[in-house]
């Protein structure tokens, strides 16, 4: 069966070539642009992995993770989520531990502009975990 992607980054010139690029390894891909759509579509499409990006307009990328740990969203936390973000990790980590209280607990994190093959081998490691 087609294991479905949720890629969720406001940049377009992203979407397009990480879309194709899942695509062309036999992913569904769906796409939100902002954190708003991304929760949206987490409940619509229930992916099998979500690649998130930080910075996006309206509800950002740490909104989104932060609310994959809310009660409302407990069937979905589970869901590995990859995040694909210009920020450094320790950056994004230590904003998230003074805004939440609470580490990230994301399941792999990658730095624009990530390597293809391995963002790939990222995908396909988690998705066979699954």
């Amino acid at each position: 069966m087609q294991k479905k992607i949720l890629l969720a980054d406001d940049d377009p010139d992203v979407v397009e070539v990480v879309s194709m690029l899942l695509e062309d390894e036999g992913y569904e891909i769906v796409t939100a642009k902002d954190g708003a759509e991304a929760l949206e579509k987490i409940k619509l499409e229930n992916p099998d992995l979500i690649i998130l990006d930080l910075l996006m307009p309206h509800v950002d990328g740490f909104a989104v993770f932060d609310m994959l740990r809310d009660p409302r969203y407990e069937r979905w936390s589970k869901i590995p989520v990859v995040i694909l973000t210009s920020v450094r990790e320790e950056v994004s980590n230590r904003r998230y531990e003074l805004e939440t209280g609470r580490k990230m607990d994301y399941a792999a994190y990658l730095e624009k502009p990530a390597d293809p093959d391995v963002l790939l081998e990222t995908i396909s490691r988690l998705l066979s975990e699954r």
